[in-house]
């Protein structure tokens, strides 16, 4: 192969952005899971959404709690999931003290986001806990304002659907994939 071909090939994978491995869940397994712990659900395709922003006209015949989920990592590199009501200006620097991380907490970066979640960039989802490499993750954030809408919308581990299920199941959910969820006020989570 020549430069140039090495070169194109190596555009085309980047432009690509990260891929779940093969290790990850599928959307059949993540209902099959559903079904297995009796969580009903309801599922909208749409076109792919990989921003809060572009969903916002398709969520208009969705009635419930829409999210955005945020990978965050300290400056030691624990990692963390909140999950948040689409509209709450999440306190990050509030959080990180909450949570008791070390420096800011910021983004992780793409890669090491698939790697973790096991979904592409614009398809976090608090459903992709139930992949084994989410362990990597430390602790699970449910915004209070979230919880406060029946139902609550995720995409099912692809952006090109949304998935609803009960408050009370998602809480379930988050704890049967091995994670207590510490539910707060993502807006002031250091006062509440």
């Amino acid at each position: 192969m020549s430069l140039e071909e090495k070169t194109d090939s190596a555009d085309r994978a980047s432009a690509a952005g990260p891929q779940p491995g093969p290790d990850a869940k599928t959307r059949s397994e993540l209902f099959s899971f559903f079904d297995q712990a009796d969580i009903p659900n309801k599922t909208v395709e749409h076109p792919a959404i990989f921003t809060v922003e572009e969903g916002r006209d398709y969520k208009k015949s969705m009635p419930g709690g829409h999210s955005k989920n945020l990978f965050l990592k300290d400056k030691k590199g624990v990692l963390y999931l909140a999950v948040a009501l689409s509209e709450t200006r999440v306190d990050l620097v509030g959080l990180g003290k909450r949570l008791g991380a070390k420096g800011r907490l910021s983004l992780g970066k793409p890669e090491l986001m698939t790697a973790t979640m096991g979904v592409i960039p614009g398809a976090v989802t608090p459903f992709a806990l139930i992949n084994e490499s989410a362990r990597a993750l430390s602790t699970v954030i449910l915004d209070k304002a979230l919880l406060d809408h029946d139902p609550v919308w995720f995409h099912p581990l692809e952006n090109t659907a949304s998935t609803a299920i009960r408050p009370a199941d998602l809480v379930r959910f988050v704890e049967a994939c091995g994670f207590t969820p510490q539910i707060l006020d993502l807006a002031a989570p250091f006062e509440g």
